[in-house]
């Protein structure tokens, strides 16, 4: 079937000398899997999930159970007081920014202690002057870069800190950074060390990629709040739009009246029949996340082999589902998103080219034949037209659907002579 759907043999013989040697790294990955779901289906028989739950609400949503209810569900798997999950928040930078402006005040400072964040909160922060950025509302930003190796700069974060600090934003995943994603135990190492300098802290997690990729998520350690994307782990592929953000109770609240409006909060938002598919789709997200997290570990193993740099490495532990492999020219990262849309089961048959996509300080590609527009639970890849030319790989629904992406990928690069086998 491989050789039918245009992978030659010389590629599947490459490729098949790896994937013999990741048993047990697969192993491990269906046991957190299993580990995962069992925590999700505890959390909606706790709640008592029905098919009640499931019926669709218009106009202002008063009353709307289902909406009610599967936020609780989130804040059982979350192991946190309470939960935000709309349809109405449009993607995972948009919920970051509801939950940073609606607990920050003029006068309040934003650190990030781990670098600079992904770039399209640039202009949500005001790094880059946007309207409408928290510079622009007087919350002032600071942030303290990793070290060299990746490790936390312990005297700058302290030096930082001060008493206008407010809130310390942790991307758990590297965005586009050349840079480790952080376990959860290093997040818990970190907030524990921010919150013994300053006890009243607000410490909220960027958690998209990371869902279900470990069997404790960063509410476990100490965050206030975790944020992320319906589109991405959570939303198992099945959610057709929407974000979370799950906290202590005073947090959510905030973020749910900067939502709708103060005197309403999380009392209106109708859920317009997608109840189903986020309840679903949140049940299928432990092992949807497993497919995508195996098809990293794959790429990153077969990619290593033939000599490119890879973050993380073929050996290393997993705390998301991306997978950076820096291409080295814009030849080879053209090349390798080409394969990924072939691979596609939507516009495969268009090729993907670089764009001024907004929010970006660079042309971007993106790969994504999905079934959800901007869906990166699904197969996608992209990456930015600048030195050193890495490409994120990241999703597919099923490991079988990531691993004929990746061998795609390579396929392309073949056929191109841009590698040799």
């Amino acid at each position: 079937m491989y050789e039918q759907m245009g992978i030659s043999p010389r590629v599947l013989a490459f490729a098949d000398g790896v994937e013999q040697n990741l048993r047990e790294r697969f192993d491990e990955i269906d046991r957190t899997a299993e580990y995962n779901q069992c925590k999700v289906l505890a959390a909606m028989q706790k709640h008592r999930v029905s098919e009640a739950h499931f019926t669709a609400s218009t106009g202002y949503g008063y009353n709307d159970i289902g909406r009610d209810t599967l936020e609780d569900v989130y804040a059982s798997v979350f192991h946190t007081e309470a939960a935000l999950v709309r349809p109405q928040i449009v993607c995972g930078t948009q919920a970051l920014a509801l939950a940073l402006a609606s607990n920050l005040f003029p006068g309040d400072e934003l650190f990030s202690p781990v670098g600079k964040p992904y770039d399209t909160l640039e202009e949500v922060i005001g790094i880059r002057d946007s309207m409408g950025s928290l510079k622009e509302y007087g919350v002032s930003y600071a942030q303290t870069d990793l070290l060299a190796d990746g490790g936390f700069d312990w005297d700058g974060i302290r030096e930082k800190i001060h008493e206008n600090t407010k809130l310390a934003a942790i991307q758990r995943s590297k965005g586009y950074a050349a840079r480790p994603t952080l376990s959860v135990a290093r997040i818990g190492e970190l907030i524990a060390f921010i919150k013994k300098i300053k006890p009243d802290i607000l410490c909220m997690v960027d958690n998209c990629y990371g869902e279900f990729v470990e069997r404790l998520e960063p509410s476990d350690v100490g965050a206030d709040m975790v944020v992320g994307s319906l589109i991405k782990n959570p939303g198992g592929g099945l959610a057709p739009c929407g974000g979370y953000i799950a906290g202590r109770t005073d947090c959510v609240e905030r973020a749910a009246r900067r939502l709708t409006s103060p005197g309403l909060g999380r009392e209106v938002g109708a859920s317009l029949g997608v109840n189903a598919s986020l309840y679903q789709g949140f049940f299928l997200a432990p092992t949807v996340t497993a497919g995508a997290l195996k098809g990293a570990v794959y790429a990153a193993n077969l990619y290593e082999r033939l000599g490119f740099s890879v973050l993380p490495n073929g050996n290393e532990s997993r705390h998301d589902i991306i997978q950076a492999i820096e291409l080295g020219s814009p030849e080879k990262l053209i090349a390798f998103c080409s394969g990924i849309q072939a691979a596609a089961p939507v516009d495969s048959f268009v090729r993907p080219e670089p764009w001024d996509m907004p929010g970006y300080d660079s042309q971007v590609i993106m790969a994504a034949g999905a079934f959800v527009q901007g869906s990166s639970i699904e197969l996608s890849a992209d990456g930015p037209l600048k030195p050193p030319y890495s490409v994120f790989f990241q999703g597919g629904l099923t490991w079988y659907h990531a691993k004929y992406g990746i061998l795609m990928s390579l396929q392309k690069l073949y056929e191109s002579n841009l590698i040799e086998l």
